[in-house]
């Protein structure tokens, strides 16, 4: 089993099928993680930042995001690394937004592209845990719904899938208290999670 998704990760960071199909400058698919991870983090699309270190979430928003995790009580961003495989919707950048704001959202021909891989990866991995970052990556597995009916409550359990609003600094869904709350919700739920999964 480990053989077959080393396999799978070096095909996927072979594809580039976007970049043929003229959806992306270049083709840099960028993932993490490791067979026996317990958690499975799915978000949306690299940033420009991960696309220069060809690694997850180590922009503004990944600062964010391991600000939560120690909310989370993991001890610390390596550590919840080291227990976390971290993909996306999309695997490579997108490129910037053409209002000049921000990232440009994944294209549908793009994720379409990319389905397969996290697909697979779920399979092998067979993570106890989802973490759903980011409207799309909730409504591709719990379908069309408001961010604000779906934070602060766990779906499933084999995996659990967990839903956490995106920690993009242009989002601005966590101006709204109640939405903060809802976030410290989910939050206290991943660190039960983790305590049962790692414990610690």
């Amino acid at each position: 089993m480990t053989d077959e998704l080393s396999d799978l990760q070096a095909a996927c960071s072979t594809c580039r099928i976007c970049a043929d199909q003229g959806l992306v400058a270049e083709a840099k698919p960028i993932f993490e993680g490791r067979r026996d991870a317990e958690f499975f983090l799915i978000g949306q699309a690299p940033g420009p930042v991960e696309h220069g270190l060809h690694r997850p979430f180590m922009g503004r928003a990944g600062r964010e995001l391991e600000r939560w995790m120690l909310r989370a009580r993991f001890s610390s961003g390596e550590e919840f690394r080291r227990h976390t495989y971290i993909a996306a919707i999309m695997r490579c950048f997108p490129g910037p937004n053409a209002s000049g704001s921000g990232d440009r959202p994944p294209p549908a021909a793009a994720i379409r592209n990319c389905s397969h891989w996290l697909e697979a990866e779920l399979k092998l991995v067979r993570p106890r845990a989802v973490l759903l970052v980011g409207q799309l990556a909730a409504g591709r597995f719990l379908g069309p719904a408001p961010l604000d009916e779906r934070v602060g409550q766990a779906f499933g359990s084999n995996p659990v899938l967990l839903p956490l609003p995106h920690p993009s600094g242009t989002s601005r869904w966590l101006n709204d208290p109640a939405n903060r709350e809802r976030l410290t919700r989910a939050l206290d739920t991943l660190s039960r999670l983790r305590e049962r999964c790692i414990g610690g």
